[in-house]
């Protein structure tokens, strides 16, 4: 039998496999059949399902059932009135599923490539790789439309629930134990502190959650020269389905692999060896093993290339889109105080500052006990001891955090590769517990290592009121069970009572276990819904407003004619969730040019550049062809534990085609410029009185403007309230949300000029006073629809677009520039007439095709850059792939 085959059989066996020590009789307590440890080599099951598929069925089912018990306690929808959808929930991911069920169904204008709806045309292969590539996603279309929030509970518990089934096969292919116990692990990493704190609020992060056990799993088939063909493929789904997370997971795989490959027994077969070969010696065998290990590394790389060369189409799509996105400020790291990383394994703590580390108070006393384990061979206690407190140890280091993070420390939560610890915490766990309850001595160090880690972790800032009564609760119950365990392994060994009392001592043990996880588990998951909702931002539950919107976007709908814009709905991203062609669009892809053309035209936005939002502005809408604008009024407060209403209003104005001519010598946008005259630039007409002589006195401001006019007040960075003051205007206080560099807020309208001309503009600052050089701009409205009637006049005469296109139909003898409203994002490809698609022009941040005279009309269609060479990345691996189903076959063939 070759080597690698009876190192297998080995670690099947469990006896001397990972270089465990053999236990003398009695250790182990004596177990009924559905708790006994992992089926040998050749035995059938003793039950009605062998371990390897009961311990993941019941860590999915456990895991399942925890979760939605802890959102019934926080009151939390589906099980309760109280919307979840906190944070980028609410405001990106959300809206993004409800526009994937859409374009799965066919009910979206764009398609793969393109997303018409968000940002005036986005790219959004590159969405979908970042937020919806994942196989449980496409769960969406069994979902109305109006329950898409129960669609993304449901997405969301799938992959919680399928980390922990993967978890559970995991440990059991490390090591057989006692599947029930297992389960509960599985559980315990698929329920950590980061999955109730980070992944359940960031659904696209729980696939690395999924994906950390599946390359393990990888890993291990690599080591012992196993599934060569299964492995790339995993690979690739953890790539393909998030390759952020998949990212940190493959790191943390690597961890993996390196410690079992210094620590599991390779030299099993030794034992076996004829006389004649042990006189070879010593240094022969350390060679064999050398050779062993090298061999599983570069079979792990293989898996590793293949299967991320697979997920290239869409992995490339995705890195070529952050290269061009909005930048976000570069943030510096700064380490959790060590006092707040040790409370974060404590039950019921959350933040963002400090790594969540909670395993459960139960698992977590395990995994203490390894290092003091001497039923583990010393090698292996080493080695998963050493990995835990080096992963540890690089959280809070930044060259390491660094490369945990692919090179960038991340906005907002810093600590993203947490559930990496988490898993390794608990295979720890696992290895000490596996052959049964470890030794007093064991749990008496185990249980001193613990005490002494809450003791110090008492003063930290992020600990709850419910902390240390759960602590305590769960750690009683573990030592309940602990002592059941070993009570019944003593029994067993004295052989002091019948079969059936030590039968049932470890059955009371592991249920005690169950219940000391579970409870605990339950508890953390309640506190932290509740400690989120309030303490960020939140958007409210998906209802009767959105539902109006929605109707009334559709029916005002007439793209591509002209488009139609929702307007504000709660919640962020209001085309993806109500329908229509607007700016609103969230995206980590943000485009750079989309972000600051319309930032430049006087737009606000969120999330420092990334979250662009609606500008209610008539100009505006005559630039992107904005001919039907929603309104909407709430009927009533928006609050967390109800569905809001509103009344919509949908207004159509005439405005210019899609497609529009400019002449070729308009002046560039100098960088003093303010929005309004980059509108009157972009526009291509003076529509505005811009005052010469706007002064500000303390906290008013006045200038004079043509009776009749608009007023409009462009304070990108201001915070506070504007009024415009005087009995005639009548004006209302309007406020402004500036908060740089996170916030700009958006040009808005304050009423309209008296007939004296005179305009007083007082301001109600809740900080200082920041105004651009020129804040106050007049719109004269006949100028304004005669720049339409001029535009409407030489523009296209025909619009058509497809899922990723657009061709118009111009005047003839049109010359100058034709111009698309649309941003010019990487990727767009045009032509006029029947010349060759060449990368489209730019026009002050637009779409543009050079005229000349002849040409009558114009095509631009859209490819998501780096498709091409992901493809062919992807095709080179498929062949990888293929010639190592090819070797495998031949070598099986060549097998005696």
């Amino acid at each position: 039998m070759p080597p690698a085959a009876e190192t297998v059989r080995d670690e099947v066996d469990g006896e001397e496999g990972d270089g465990g020590a053999r236990r003398g009789p009695g250790l182990r307590p004596v177990l009924p059949s559905f708790l006994r440890p992992g089926l040998r080599s050749g035995h059938s099951p003793r039950g009605p399902l062998a371990p390897a598929a009961a311990a993941p069925l019941a860590a999915s089912l456990l895991t399942a059932a925890l979760l939605c018990l802890a959102t019934a306690l926080s009151r939390t929808y589906p099980f309760g009135p109280v919307t979840r959808n906190i944070v980028d929930l609410g405001q990106q991911y959300l809206p993004f599923h409800a526009y994937w069920r859409a374009l799965l169904l066919g009910e979206t204008h764009g398609d793969a490539f393109l997303n018409w709806n968000s940002g005036f045309g986005s790219n959004f292969l590159g969405d979908i790789g970042t937020y919806l590539s994942s196989p449980f996603d496409l769960l969406v279309v069994l979902f109305p439309a109006d329950r898409i929030e129960l669609a993304l509970y449901v997405v969301t518990a799938a992959k919680i629930s399928a980390a922990g089934a993967a978890a559970a096969l995991l440990l059991l292919r490390l090591r057989p134990g006692p599947w029930p116990v297992a389960a509960v692990l599985g559980t315990a990493y698929a329920l950590s502190g980061w999955t109730l704190n980070y992944g359940a609020t960031v659904p696209m992060w729980l696939d690395g959650l999924v994906a950390f056990p599946l390359l393990c799993l990888v890993g291990e088939w690599a080591r012992t020269a196993r599934r060569p063909v299964l492995g790339p493929l995993v690979v690739a789904l953890a790539w393909t389905a998030n390759f952020y997370t998949a990212y940190m997971a493959t790191l943390g795989a690597a961890v993996f692999l390196a410690v079992r490959l210094l620590t599991a027994e390779e030299s099993t077969t030794a034992g076996r060896q004829t006389a004649e070969q042990q006189t070879t010696g010593q240094q022969t065998a350390g060679q064999r093993i050398a050779r062993q290990r090298i061999a599983g590394a570069l079979r792990a790389a293989r898996s590793v290339l293949i299967g991320i060369g697979l997920a290239a189409p869409l992995v490339v799509v995705v890195f070529l889109g952050t290269k061009v996105a909005d930048p976000t400020p570069v943030t510096t790291f700064a380490p959790a105080a060590w006092t707040d990383l040790l409370a974060r394994f404590l039950p019921a703590t959350a933040s963002v500052a400090s790594p969540a580390l909670f395993i459960g108070t139960p698992a977590l006393a395990l995994a203490l006990t390894l290092p003091f384990n001497r039923a583990v061979a010393p090698r292996v206690r080493a080695g998963w001891t050493a990995a835990v407190v080096l992963v540890t140890l690089s959280l809070q280091w930044e060259p390491t955090h660094l490369l945990w993070h692919a090179g960038a420390s991340p906005n907002g939560i810093p600590y993203r590769q947490t559930f990496v610890l988490s898993g390794l915490l608990l295979i720890a766990a696992w290895l000490s517990v596996a052959q049964g309850v470890p030794r007093p001595a064991a749990l008496l160090a185990g249980g001193a290592l613990l005490g002494a880690l809450a003791w110090a972790a008492r003063g930290s800032v992020d600990i709850d009121d419910w902390t240390f009564p759960a602590f305590l609760a769960a750690a009683l119950l573990a030592l309940a069970a602990a002592l059941l365990a070993r009570e019944g392994a003593r029994r067993n060994t004295a052989r002091t009572a019948g079969r059936s009392l030590p039968a049932l001592l470890p059955v009371l043990a592991v249920i005690l276990f169950v219940v000391a996880q579970a409870g605990e588990t339950v508890v953390t998951g309640k506190r932290i819904e509740e400690q989120q909702r309030s303490e960020v931002s939140w958007s409210p539950r998906t209802g009767p407003w959105h539902a109006s919107a929605a109707r009334e976007a559709a029916r005002a709908d007439a793209w591509p004619r002209y488009r139609t814009d929702p307007g504000e709905v709660p919640g962020g991203n209001d085309v993806l969730l109500v329908g229509g062609q607007g700016a609103d669009y969230y995206s980590s892809l943000t485009a750079d040019v989309t972000s600051s053309t319309l930032a430049s035209l006087g737009f606000g936005y969120y999330a420092k550049g990334r979250h662009p939002v609606t500008l209610d502005n008539p100009v505006t809408d005559v630039l992107f062809s904005i001919g039907t604008r929603l309104r909407s009024e709430p009927t009533e407060p928006v609050r967390q534990d109800a569905r809001p209403r509103a009344e919509v209003t949908a207004t159509t104005t005439p405005v210019p085609p899609l497609v529009t001519v400019r002449p070729r010598e308009a002046r560039a946008p100098r960088p003093e410029d303010s929005a309004f005259v980059r509108q009157e630039l972009l526009l291509g007409a003076s529509v505005y009185d811009l005052p010469r002589d706007t002064r500000r006195t303390g906290r008013t401001l006045t200038a004079r403007c043509p009776a009749g006019s608009d007023v409009w007040f462009w304070a990108p960075e201001y915070k506070g309230s504007a009024t415009l003051a005087g009995a005639e205007a009548g004006g209302a206080p309007v406020d402004f949300e500036g908060k740089p560099p996170s916030v700009r807020a958006p040009m808005r309208t304050l009423g309209t000029v008296p007939a004296s001309g005179e305009v007083r503009i007082d301001l109600l600052p809740e900080a200082g006073i920041r105004l651009p050089r020129q804040p106050v701009g007049c719109l004269v409205r006949e100028r304004l629809d005669s720049a339409v009637r001029q535009l409407t006049a030489t523009g296209a005469t025909r619009v058509s677009a497809g899922g990723h296109g657009v061709t118009a139909e111009l005047p003839p003898g049109s010359t100058g520039v034709a111009v698309l409203a649309a941003p010019r994002i990487s990727g767009w490809r045009c032509a006029a007439g029947d010349a060759e698609a060449v990368p489209a022009r730019a026009y002050q941040g637009l779409v543009a095709v050079p005229l000349d005279g002849r040409a009558t009309t114009v095509g631009c269609t859209f490819r998501p850059p780096g498709l091409r060479l992901g493809g062919a990345v992807g095709a080179a691996a498929l062949l990888a792939l293929a010639a190592t189903v090819f070797l495998r076959r031949r070598s099986l063939r060549a097998r005696p």
